[in-house]
């Protein structure tokens, strides 16, 4: 399979990060490599260089154009919202149906694929449909985002079984540690969760620098 979706257990945790981090290396690897993020909340055409959109972009080495935004983000929302309220909020509705002709065509292309999802694996996108219903729909593995503040145990657990009720697959966690202060270590609770499920789980520090991304650990390792 070389062809992953790259979803969370919710918003601001870290997905961006992971998907470009992993196209980055990919692609210092000699690899090619493809990734999608079609849809996305909180941005408009005027500042998307600096949007998730904008990061992976430049992760890809892709120029910072519209036709460039158009290609990896076709649904675009100006509120920061899940998709059914962002939508609503411009008077539009995600059509799904659409979605899924956007990802089986970006799935037709050669390469590894990185299908980047909105939010956690539980937000709506339109109607009752969820993100679990489109990774269902794509029938891709994941790979799975978290934080490392407090909580975040319950939080991977109850969305790794409630997805696995489902029968989709999660290749791997990536434990992201969280902005601010008060968390728990990052690695002591990276240990914890691992001995809780059956996946490799792997801390992943906060990153500084210019292009964080380009500074992670190796990723890539994670898809096979």
């Amino acid at each position: 399979m070389s062809a992953f979706f790259i979803t969370s257990t919710g918003t601001e945790i870290g997905k961006t990060l992971v998907t470009a981090a992993i196209c980055h290396q990919l692609g210092a690897a000699g690899e090619k490599v493809r990734a999608l993020k079609p849809i996305i909340s909180g941005i408009t055409d005027d500042d998307w260089a600096t949007s998730d959109s904008g990061i992976i972009a430049d992760a890809l080495g892709l120029p910072a154009s519209l036709d460039t935004l158009n290609a990896l983000s076709p649904f675009r929302y100006k509120a920061p919202l899940a998709p059914t309220m962002a939508a609503a909020a411009e008077g539009r509705t995600l059509d799904y149906g659409d979605l899924l002709k956007v990802c089986s065509g970006f799935l037709a292309l050669d390469g590894i694929r990185l299908i980047e999802g909105v939010g956690g694996a539980f937000v709506p996108l339109s109607g009752r449909t969820l993100v679990a219903d489109w990774i269902a729909d794509l029938k891709l593995p994941s790979l799975m985002v978290t934080g490392s503040y407090l909580g975040t145990l319950s939080h991977s657990i109850a969305t790794l079984e409630a997805m696995a009720t489902r029968g989709l697959a999660v290749k791997a966690i990536v434990m992201s540690e969280s902005a601010g202060e008060g968390h728990p270590d990052l690695y002591e609770s990276a240990e914890a969760l691992s001995k809780l499920v059956r996946l490799p789980v792997m801390a992943l520090p906060r990153l500084k620098g210019d292009k964080p991304w380009t500074h992670a650990p190796d990723l890539t390792h994670l898809l096979s």
